[in-house]
């Protein structure tokens, strides 16, 4: 049998919801799916098989590290975001259940995507290849997301590119719920740095809960440099890995680290205001990039305006001076999510060495 390791490519889902009450005037209804009983949010888990390690919240969403990932919780959005073998799909039905019959909330757009996977062989169904993920979506979702859409977005190495489903009842609405114009950008890098990925291993016997040495990882990689206004909910596993949320106003970030040589891998991901200065895309990438150092590395960055038209510029322009070089970038557009950019990167030196 082939040897495999811990997946560290993470699967995405995000689920909007609207209140099915027109005028929602109580307390219950504004807080939407923040009113999820614990027990359920368990519930719900126990499908995609994770637990919650370590939580944070503030007056716009919940934040949840878990045992593989993170989970965020809106009062009309849930974005669940899982690695390793999890079967992620398996929450969408426990999800509409609790929604609706707990909260009055109907299911209008739903997103999934991810990257290629380090093991695919190791994935238990319904992950065992995107035909088999579409078959499950397309039998699990509701009809009324009648307009959805499948791709697989290219680039030039057949190991990396990114899938991706939408699915909606308005073609015309975006998932949004921020009162801001935003980005999602996803950042996977693989090959990372070896010296760099040691200071996500924890000390033999250290007697260090995993909130305590995930704090001291945060400070060490300067993880905490990267927006320096997020709080930040952290957790270190045993003997190896990390996991972050920040949280900024409205706005979240969320990284993740499995350190191993030869399978080496790690995840940023964060909603940023385009209202605000452009630029810090390019500092959020530059930071992230000198935590990791990656010898191959993937971009995906989706937003409902044109602005990523000049955003994969910049993650570009941004990316080089790093040692990183753009080998490719496809664009589409997706129902709910709007626009999606996917560009892949590998360090100079390897230039002729994609495989």
């Amino acid at each position: 049998m082939a040897f495999s390791g811990f997946e560290g490519f993470e699967k995405r889902l995000e689920l909007h919801f609207f209140d099915n009450d027109p005028n929602p005037t109580n307390i219950h209804n504004q807080l939407g799916l923040r009113k999820l009983e614990f027990e359920s949010i368990q519930q719900i888990l126990q499908a995609v098989q994770c637990t919650v390690v370590s939580a944070l919240a503030n007056s716009y969403f919940d934040s949840y590290v878990l045992s593989e990932s993170s989970l965020f919780v809106y009062p009309t959005k849930i974005i669940l975001k899982t690695c390793g073998t999890t079967q992620l799909l398996k929450s969408i039905t426990p999800l509409i259940y609790f929604a609706n019959n707990h909260l009055n909330l109907t299911l209008s757009s739903l997103s999934y995507t991810r990257g290629s996977f380090i093991f695919p062989n190791s994935q238990p169904f319904p992950h065992t290849s995107f035909n088999d993920e579409l078959t499950f979506l397309q039998n699990t979702i509701p009809s009324n997301l009648c307009f959805r859409k499948a791709s697989i977005m290219p680039s030039k190495s057949s190991s990396h590119s990114w899938h991706v489903f939408t699915a909606t009842q308005n073609p015309h609405h975006y998932q949004h719920d921020c009162d801001q114009e935003t980005y999602t950008m996803e950042i996977c890098m693989t090959e990372l740095d070896p010296i760099l990925a040691g200071k996500f291993f924890r000390e033999p016997n250290d007697d260090k809960s995993g909130h305590s040495a995930g704090k001291d990882m945060t400070e060490l990689t300067g993880i905490n440099e990267i927006n320096k206004e997020a709080f930040i909910c952290d957790f270190a596993f045993d003997p190896c890995g990390y996991s972050m949320n920040g949280i900024d106003g409205e706005l979240y970030s969320t990284i993740h680290v499995t350190p191993e040589d030869g399978y080496s891998y790690a995840s940023f991901e964060c909603v940023g205001s385009l209202n605000d200065d452009n630029d810090n895309i390019v500092h959020v990438l530059r930071k992230v990039v000198k935590i990791f150092r990656p010898g191959t590395m993937s971009v995906s960055m989706r937003t409902r305006s044109d602005y990523n038209n000049e955003a994969w510029k910049k993650v570009a322009g941004a990316a080089e001076p790093l040692g990183l070089k753009c080998r490719s970038c496809v664009m589409d557009q997706f129902p709910a999510i709007g626009s999606v950019v996917f560009q892949t990167f590998t360090q100079l030196r390897r230039k002729n060495s994609l495989k």
